[in-house]
């Protein structure tokens, strides 16, 4: 969830970038463009065959040391929570930024404005953490993923990557939160930004897209 400079000021941008430097990644314009960077080779991979969450379980319950394994990978499961669907489901609560020294911003998701709508306003120059509160149900999620493409005045200027991790079912929603970022400062800086935000998981299923808009001001 990063900013730029007005179109043609791309220089400026990379001097001023959300507390990195931009990287070739942001060249990248499509989804399967930011799979290539990443490492994934779309037209050569099979997602494995899903099981229900009981079945693997049950699988070489005998195993001593792989029933270890799958305890503190899993952690403490409510069996009654775990329902015969193959599928995992992830549902997103809420977005959060987290400002210092300023109050925390939520934003119930999915969002109820529209794309064009301002969906939160940053100062230039603050310094920001992103938060997401989660529920994951039926199945473990593997390799879970946030990826975020940012656009200024129609001129793509950011894309993020960012590897949440695996998650398995339970009662209580998870909550993550991403390393603190830094606005960028300055009169180019400065304007409203449109997004798009994507939660993956290794088998690219996708578990929401949201579009917004955003701001950079001088002030909160």
């Amino acid at each position: 969830m990063n900013g730029s400079s007005e179109p043609g000021s791309s220089e400026s941008f990379r001097q001023s970038r959300f507390s990195r430097q931009l990287s070739a990644v942001s060249l990248y314009e499509t989804d399967d463009e930011m799979d290539e960077v990443h490492g994934i080779g779309i037209s050569d991979y099979v997602p494995g065959p899903l099981m229900p969450l009981k079945e693997q379980l049950e699988l070489d319950k005998e195993d001593e040391s792989l029933r270890r394994w799958k305890e503190q990978l899993l952690g403490c499961i409510d069996y009654n929570f775990i329902e015969e669907k193959m599928e995992p489901e992830v549902i997103f609560l809420y977005l959060g930024i987290v400002p210092r020294g300023h109050r925390e911003i939520n934003l119930s998701l999915p969002l109820q404005k529209s794309a064009s709508d301002i969906a939160f306003t940053l100062k230039e120059g603050s310094k920001y953490s992103l938060k997401f509160t989660f529920m994951v149900r039926n199945n473990i999620v593997s390799g879970l993923a946030y990826e975020n493409r940012v656009w200024k005045s129609g001129v793509p200027v950011d894309q993020t990557h960012c590897m949440l991790g695996t998650f398995s079912p339970q009662r209580e929603p998870y909550v993550h939160v991403l390393e603190e970022e830094t606005a960028p400062s300055g009169a180019l800086a400065r304007g409203s930004y449109t997004a798009k935000t994507k939660f993956v998981d290794d088998d690219r299923r996708c578990h929401l897209e949201v579009n917004y808009s955003f701001e950079i001001k001088k002030d909160w």
